[in-house]
């Protein structure tokens, strides 16, 4: 993977965003600002560490290629690339999954985001909100009420995003071993 988003000058306030949607076989173009996410992730939770070990960055972007091609082969998954005068800004993979229907009522369907990356020359431009807005529109288009988000606990930036774009704290995911120790013994 190219190390090229690293070397771009920053935009001012992006205000004409395109957006692509992509299939299994265009999973490729995603791997820079896979790569640029999966860098935020290692760095900003180092205290999980002892718990769960991080892999390199072309083991991750080889797990995280198939399970996109995976996801893809369902018609109803969104693969959003958000681009600015022919730059990759960001992108979206959307799944949908029944709704388990416990003590909320959220429809029968829910949208999981499972991955948005923001190239990080692109931070603060706009282009994370009108990704948003555009995976909104199209999960009204397809009847659905509800958005799952997963953010870092230590990714206070990314929280404080979403929470201006209306999410709130729904779910807390806590992890360890199996055995209770850390991923180093």
């Amino acid at each position: 993977m190219q190390n090229s988003l690293m070397t771009k000058p920053r935009p001012g306030s992006v205000d004409v965003l395109g957006f692509r949607y992509l299939g299994a076989h265009e999973v490729e173009e995603l791997a820079d600002l896979w790569g640029a996410l999966h860098q935020q992730h290692t760095m900003t939770s180092p205290h999980l560490e002892d718990i769960i070990s991080s892999v390199g960055l072309d083991e991750s972007w080889r797990r995280r290629r198939a399970q996109y091609k995976a996801w893809l082969a369902d018609p109803e998954t969104m693969a959003i690339l958000a681009e600015h005068d022919g730059d990759l800004a960001g992108y979206a993979m959307v799944t949908i999954r029944e709704s388990s229907q416990g003590s909320w009522d959220r429809g029968e369907r829910i949208a999981v985001v499972q991955t948005f990356a923001i190239d990080p020359e692109y931070t603060g431009t706009g282009v994370g909100s009108k990704l948003l807005e555009e995976i909104r529109g199209q999960l009204a288009s397809m009847g659905v009420r509800d958005i799952e988000f997963s953010a870092l606990a230590t990714a206070s930036e990314d929280i404080d995003f979403l929470e201006r774009e209306g999410f709130r704290p729904f779910v807390t995911t806590m992890v360890c071993r199996v055995d209770g120790f850390g991923a180093h013994d």
